[in-house]
């Protein structure tokens, strides 16, 4: 999130004109996000087009791109007991869904249920990223329960391992979005922020899955307890997408095809202490709003301004070589 002039014009190519706004100790703030209209997603925006607030303080948007910037996907699989099926289908449509991305773009490959592990590291071989998803995902082991927001944040835990570059982030997990307690969506909406990374999600779910545990939530309220614990709040506030899927393998080119088409917007980091946490919002301008009344903006919440390390729950996923 904090880049110094240099690395600036480097890596954006701004001109002399918009260098003479910057500071030699500049930081700035990244926003990603996606314009929506019901569930169509929206393109062919400028930068006038957006508002940037800063704790409800409108920001100059300094640089503002579409569709540019290399892509890092970590693909999080679900691997609990009932999810192999859906795995399954998915894994056969890899091929049309990496399609979506570009040359320079990279995919990692992890998998949780009541542990998390790292199956396969960042790579641009996404014939090699395939294979691995049917050999070592859906050929492996499903079983045991679903700690789904331990395993988003060891997501963020390895992203927050890799050394800073200039490729937009985010985790497409993989879930029927039914997980057991396991850590507090605060701490991990924080470490994906403090990674620079968005969540969205593709939810599976079988017709016979959902009567099922609707009916035992039913029966015993005590199974909700169990079963409450989602990401949809974790991607909200990220700024990430959801899919309910009924075909997972479409679903997941879509959702491959919506997050290389995100924007991706920067502006000066207001003055702050270290550790404080602001809030973002991004809206449409006054004139965008009139060629699209029904619109809406769907980009992270907040930040956490960098000088003060966040508390980190769990330990980091194991690395399968």
């Amino acid at each position: 999130m904090r880049l110094a002039l240099f690395l600036v014009l480097a890596a954006f190519g701004l001109s002399a004109q918009d260098a003479a706004t910057f500071r030699s100790d500049i930081s700035l703030v990244h926003v990603d996000l996606e314009v929506t209209d019901g569930g169509r997603i929206l393109t062919g925006f400028h930068r006038e087009d957006f508002v940037a607030l800063d704790n409800g303080q409108p920001q100059n948007i300094l640089y503002f791109s579409q569709d540019e910037e290399p892509l890092d996907v970590i693909l999080l699989f679900d691997i609990s007991g009932s999810m192999r099926p859906n795995v399954a289908r998915v894994a056969a449509s890899a091929q049309a869904a990496f399609s979506e991305l570009r040359p320079g773009d990279r995919v990692a490959v992890m998998t949780f249920q009541n542990r998390s592990r790292i199956v396969a590291a960042f790579s641009e071989d996404l014939g090699a990223v395939q294979r691995t998803i049917q050999q070592d995902v859906v050929e492996g082991k499903f079983r045991g329960g679903t700690r789904l927001l331990a395993g988003v944040d060891d997501a963020a835990k390895y992203f927050l391992d890799q050394p800073k570059t200039r490729r937009r982030r985010a985790v497409l997990i993989l879930t029927d979005n039914f997980g057991q307690r396991s850590r507090r969506s605060s701490t991990v909406v924080h470490h994906l922020w403090e990674a620079d990374a968005s969540l969205s999600g593709l939810i599976i779910r079988s017709p016979a899955e959902t009567a099922l545990n609707t009916a035992a939530t039913v029966m015993n309220p005590a199974v909700g307890l169990l079963l409450r614990e989602g990401m949809q709040g974790v991607a909200e506030k990220t700024g990430g997408d959801t899919i309910k899927a009924d075909d997972p393998g479409q679903a997941f080119q879509e959702m491959m095809r919506r997050i290389r088409l995100r924007y991706s917007l920067y502006y000066a980091m207001p003055a702050t202490q270290p550790g404080e946490e602001r809030q973002v919002k991004v809206e449409l301008s006054a004139g965008a709003l009139q060629r699209f009344p029904q619109a809406r903006v769907r980009s992270r919440k907040g930040y956490q301004v960098p000088g003060q390390n966040l508390t980190r729950q769990g330990p980091n996923p194991a690395v399968i070589r």
